[in-house]
């Protein structure tokens, strides 16, 4: 085991510490084949999953393992051929069994950062799907919870707002402003900080770099 990998899984580890203190499971994969694995076997076959616009879950291949697997009762939105289709689907993911999404960032201690433009991701997260499975490259990791949010907003967003080629003040320097853009990605700032159902939320760690 390299230096590297070594401080990932320390650092994993204490996350995932940190996280049970806060009722949310944690597991923590070296690699995103592994994550992959671990994911599909939180979820029994027959489940009816969905997701929101994470990058993490769709470079890793997770999406693609799901259609693979043919196991699973899937609705995705890339999969709509109208905007109405793709309400109905985030409609229907409210009732799936298992969420799946990443995070813009989470602290040492376990808050959990995420920021959306339309707010389906985080409203499904925060209540509708009977669980949710977040999926964490190990660069999503901040000091604490100011930190996570300044990263948040700071580093994850600008970046989204150039991939969706969205027209705010972000996108062309790539610094926050802190904007009210009609534009703007950052609507809605949704911090987990606790879970009241035991068990709802798991998060997976992934000793790579994914997403943004």
């Amino acid at each position: 085991m390299t230096p590297i990998e070594l401080r990932n899984e320390l650092l994993a580890n204490k996350v995932i510490k940190s996280l049970s203190t806060r009722h949310i499971d944690g597991y923590y994969c070296a690699t995103s084949s592994e994550a992959i694995n671990k994911v599909l076997t939180l979820m029994p076959k027959g489940s009816s999953v969905s997701w929101g616009g994470s990058m993490t879950i769709r470079d890793m291949g997770l999406i693609e393992a799901l259609h693979k697997t043919e196991s699973y009762t899937v609705f995705d939105r890339d999969l709509a051929q109208t905007p109405e289709e793709v309400q109905a689907i985030y409609r229907q993911a409210f009732g799936a069994d298992f969420y799946l999404s990443s995070v813009n960032a989470m602290s040492e201690q376990g808050d959990i950062v995420n920021i959306d433009g339309n707010g389906n991701r985080v409203a499904a997260i925060a209540w509708g799907p009977k669980k949710v499975i977040f999926v964490v490259g190990i660069n999503k990791i901040a000091k604490d919870l100011d930190a996570a949010v300044k990263r948040a907003r700071g580093t994850a967003a600008p970046i989204n707002t150039v991939r969706l080629n969205r027209d705010t003040p972000c996108t062309l320097d790539g610094v926050c402003h802190d904007c009210h853009s009609a534009n703007s990605i950052c609507n809605q700032i949704h911090i987990i900080r606790n879970s009241y159902d035991n068990g709802r939320f798991c998060v997976v760690i992934v000793g790579e770099e994914l997403g943004y």
